[in-house]
């Protein structure tokens, strides 16, 4: 056997390397771009976490906005003031998404997690 015929797994992160099989790895990849190599320990890097967390309520909240739009303009075309601030509110609510507090505060990937407003933004991609 020579050395052309092993092949082994490495992860990069950063500037660094570690073998698969010398790693102790995360038990979910949902924030691998926050993975910071400690000794042979990856852990999670709870700041670039939550950049990565603020990234999907962005992508989840896309298509309600567009969905919203449609709802304040029927409003409009209807001159039906309530159902306007209701769907502005909403609008509003969703564009706020990224500031929670929850997500601000959170100091583990468990909290981060939990931040995720359902009754917002609908089933969590974290549960």
């Amino acid at each position: 056997m020579t050395d052309q015929d092993v092949t082994e797994s490495f992860i990069d992160i950063g500037n660094d390397s570690i073998s698969v099989a010398d790693a102790t790895v995360p038990a979910n990849r949902m924030f691998r771009n926050a993975w910071v190599l400690n000794g042979t320990v990856i852990t999670e890097d709870v700041d670039a976490a939550r950049n990565i967390f603020k990234a999907k309520v962005r992508e989840a909240r896309k298509p309600l906005l567009e969905a919203e739009d449609v709802v304040y303009m029927k409003a409009l075309e209807a001159d039906d003031s309530a159902a306007k601030t209701a769907s502005a509110t909403k609008k509003q609510n969703l564009r706020d998404a990224t500031a929670a507090s929850a997500i601000a505060s959170a100091t583990t990937i468990a909290d981060l997690k939990a931040a995720w407003n359902t009754s917002l933004l609908g089933d969590s991609p974290y549960a």
